[in-house]
């Protein structure tokens, strides 16, 4: 039996505004169904993941004044 192709890097977290996994770009239903896919329809949503993520919009990130402060 061959693995299961995943773009998984274990970066496990769901932007709120994107609803994207921010390690790999799949969306939660993706994630949820990926093993029932075919290795066809999961290179399919592969090659479409470097792009999700680049059009994600940026999150501010936190001031270091607001964490020298805490």
């Amino acid at each position: 039996m061959s693995a299961v192709s995943s773009p998984c890097i274990r970066i496990c977290v769901i932007d709120p505004t994107s609803k994207l996994c921010e390690g790999c770009g799949r969306t939660l239903q993706e994630i949820a169904q990926w093993s029932r896919l075919s290795e066809a329809e999961r290179l399919a949503i592969m090659a479409l993941l470097n792009e999700r993520l680049k059009a994600r919009p940026e999150r501010p990130q936190p001031s270091l004044r607001a964490e020298a402060k805490q």
